[in-house]
């Protein structure tokens, strides 16, 4: 008899909006809608996913897919430009990396520690560690090149 060697599922670990749980979930059903397994609410990951000081470094380092963030500011006119971008990569690339954002001013010891000197700016993580950066307003097609120099398939 042979057994069937299954791949291990790729993780994302996320703490829900609404109720402040961590959750891990299987990035090959991040298409299906996943929820909070304590609120039951939805954690949407069709968009760019909220990180602050206290969510972003457990997020990066516990989950298995890479996270790509979006160091932005509220006023910052290029940020705002490039923000559709964003969107729109988040949803190209579910279940095979977790897009986020970081507001910089209200983030900025995350900021501050990872040398954000100009917004918007864009860092690749995989497993805790900054392995791609851009700063500058991107279309998609420059988001995605990102991703790709990070080996994410786009």
């Amino acid at each position: 008899m042979e057994t069937e060697t299954k791949a291990p599922s790729l993780k994302l670990t996320v703490r829900c909006q609404f109720c402040n749980t961590w959750n891990r979930i299987d990035a090959s059903k991040v298409t299906d809608g996943p929820k909070c397994g304590k609120c039951t609410k939805p954690i949407l990951l069709e968009r760019p996913f909220p990180l602050n000081d206290e969510t972003f470094s457990r997020t990066i380092s516990d989950s298995d897919v890479p996270v790509a963030v979006d160091f932005y500011a509220d006023w910052c006119g290029p940020c705002r430009m490039m923000a559709p971008a964003v969107d729109a990569l988040a949803a190209h690339l579910q279940g095979k990396a977790l897009v986020a954002k970081l507001n910089t001013d209200h983030s900025s010891r995350t900021a501050a520690s990872f040398n954000i000197r100009g917004i918007p700016t864009t860092v690749v993580f995989k497993a805790g560690k900054e392995i791609a950066r851009q700063s500058g307003a991107m279309p998609l097609e420059g988001l995605k090149q990102l991703m790709a120099r990070a080996g994410v398939a786009v």
